[in-house]
């Protein structure tokens, strides 16, 4: 296991004190992600988890294999917390994310629910926000057209090649950004007609960011 793969591993670890017996649990997507649902497999915990809701395809498929049910939103109401990573993170709790495609979700999931914990190794933590090039998940017949108003705003959006997202879409990955006002920026591209999602998780950011390093963990919480 690499150093980093150590770091995201003992972030997600961490966030098992949060997981509340007997309520549904929202699940986000990539690695540090799947470090989380290994644990509860590890640690048997799947009895105490009701059921889950997932972000992806690829999420669902890895809580079905350790015997969790996977359950729509639609059926569930509020949930009491959602565990996901993020591609990078500030000292405000406020995230870029979908680097794994499934942004939309993700939002809709975090908004969904009453605590949001963020979990990540340190090296997703920044000053700001746009090293990491920022995904808009677009519409298909939209996308030529979020280029240019994405252009307009600064950035330099690159079509992701061969991806579809789960809910059919394109996603184009925007550099060239210094995100130093993040709500302003997410309700800006969010108002781009063709705009599905932006990763900007700025509106509504983590309640809780688990940060993996070698020596352990630290825990920022919303103020």
């Amino acid at each position: 296991m690499t150093t980093q793969d150590a770091a995201k591993r003992k972030a997600a670890e961490a966030a098992l004190a949060y997981l509340e017996p007997g309520e549904v649990l929202g699940v986000g997507t990539g690695s540090t992600v799947n470090h989380f649902i290994d644990l509860i497999a590890e640690k048997r915990l799947q009895a105490d988890i009701p059921g889950a809701v997932s972000s992806s395809n690829a999420t669902t498929e890895r809580l079905k294999k350790i015997g969790i049910r996977v359950l729509d939103l639609n059926d569930t109401g509020t949930l009491s917390i959602y565990v996901d990573g993020a591609d990078e993170a500030n000292a405000h709790l406020q995230l870029i994310k979908g680097g794994g495609g499934a942004l939309t979700r993700e939002k809709i999931i975090a908004a969904a629910s009453r605590t949001f914990v963020c979990i990540v190794d340190e090296s997703k933590l920044v000053g700001v926000l746009g090293k990491f090039p920022l995904p808009v998940e677009v519409i298909p017949m939209a996308r030529s057209y979020v280029g240019r108003q994405l252009t307009a705003l600064g950035g330099h959006p690159v079509l992701r090649d061969g991806v579809t997202t789960d809910n059919g879409n394109l996603i184009l990955d925007v550099r060239g950004l210094d995100i130093v006002n993040p709500v302003e920026l997410e309700a800006r591209v969010n108002a781009i007609a063709g705009v599905v999602s932006v990763g900007l998780f700025a509106q509504r950011p983590a309640d809780v960011l688990i940060v993996g390093g070698p020596s352990g963990t630290r825990t920022i919480k919303a103020r």
